[in-house]
């Protein structure tokens, strides 16, 4: 199929139209079949529980071009497991597992004209979410959802490729100690706007949270998980039931042992500790991993040995370890990579 006259290599990461989207409704206990449509408008109740209540979850991943031509999402299942938990949390029907990766796979090859070439350094993001769309006055789970999915080419989520990035730890807290920090509701990047648009506006390109209760120990930023590298090439990574479990950040654990041959382990990081880390990364689908190369909390700068001008060796070699598995260059784990076509 012949591509989209898209300028590629100058993508950002913003919303772009494609053809087709994916859209199945739940009414009176279950779902329908669900079907691609070229209508990318919704129409709901001016009382729909979405917008009384903030009754929504989503999912994101990629799909790719790889080296032989193939386009492929990475480990989608992860993302099906992943939002069947939130919609458990959030008192909303869960929608098949299975259900779910076959919606992908179509919404995908309907749209492969807008996945990026290999090469280009972009890739095709794939938005799944799902939300209340019936009338809601009462404080009660909605009747009625939609489960809808959406495709947009896009370029690096951070401006400026691997430079390293410059976060603050900030004032607010991300989640509570029993809340939704753990799924991916609308609602915890809402609460994350204020945040961010304060940390830009003080020259910071995002925000490190520390956990609610102490405000002692490392959690995640506004939308990706931690991965430090200590002095003797040790990755590690922040454990708690208040961070969402990165797909990426998880695959990369796997990466750096069994490919890698380093020694990993996921725990409790405490603050105080940071300072003794070699490098410092942040990990997400958007991202892959950007490195960080200073983090600042009341004034006061602690500077990673990797810099400010590149990324670390470890963090380069797991970057690359895992990109080359996304883009078929080098070997995957079995069940990582689903070919759409």
């Amino acid at each position: 199929m012949e591509k989209q006259n898209i300028d590629w290599a100058n993508l950002g990461f913003g919303y772009v139209k494609t053809n087709k989207r994916f859209v199945s409704y739940y009414k009176d206990g279950k779902w329908d079949e669900g079907a691609l449509t070229e209508d990318d408008t919704i129409t709901i109740s001016e009382c729909a529980g979405v917008l009384q209540y903030a009754q929504t979850c989503f999912e994101g991943l990629k799909a790719y071009t790889t080296e032989d031509g193939h386009i492929v999402c990475f480990r989608p299942d992860l993302n099906a497991s992943r939002m069947k938990d939130s919609c458990e949390r959030l008192a909303m029907p869960v929608i098949p597992e299975d259900k779910f990766v076959d919606a992908v796979v179509k919404t995908v090859a309907a749209n492969a004209d807008f996945v990026p070439p290999y090469g280009s350094g972009a890739t095709l993001y794939v938005r799944p979410y799902m939300f209340g769309s019936n009338p809601v006055i009462g404080v009660k789970p909605a009747d009625e959802y939609q489960f809808r999915i959406f495709t947009t080419p896009v370029g690096p989520y951070f401006k400026g490729g691997v430079k390293p990035l410059t976060l603050k730890v900030s004032d607010f807290d991300r989640a509570a100690p029993n809340g939704t920090g753990h799924i991916k509701a609308g609602l915890n990047y809402a609460m994350s706007l204020h945040a961010i648009v304060t940390a830009h506006e003080e020259g910071y390109d995002e925000n490190m949270y520390l956990d609610p209760a102490t405000r002692t120990k490392v959690e995640e930023t506004g939308g990706a998980n931690f991965i430090f590298v200590t002095k003797d090439g040790k990755v590690v990574t922040p454990k708690s039931s208040s961070i969402l479990p990165s797909i990426t950040r998880r695959s990369l654990m796997y990466v750096a042992k069994e490919y890698l041959g380093l020694e990993t382990e996921e725990r409790e990081v405490l603050f105080d500790e940071v300072k003794d880390f070699a490098e410092c990364g942040l990990c997400g689908t958007a991202a892959v991993i950007s490195p960080v190369g200073k983090i600042v909390r009341d004034g006061k700068a602690i500077e990673f040995p990797s810099g400010m001008s590149e990324m670390g060796p470890v963090t380069k070699k797991l970057y690359d370890t895992l990109t080359g598995i996304q883009m078929g260059r080098l070997e995957a784990p079995k069940g990582w990579i689903k070919v759409i076509e």
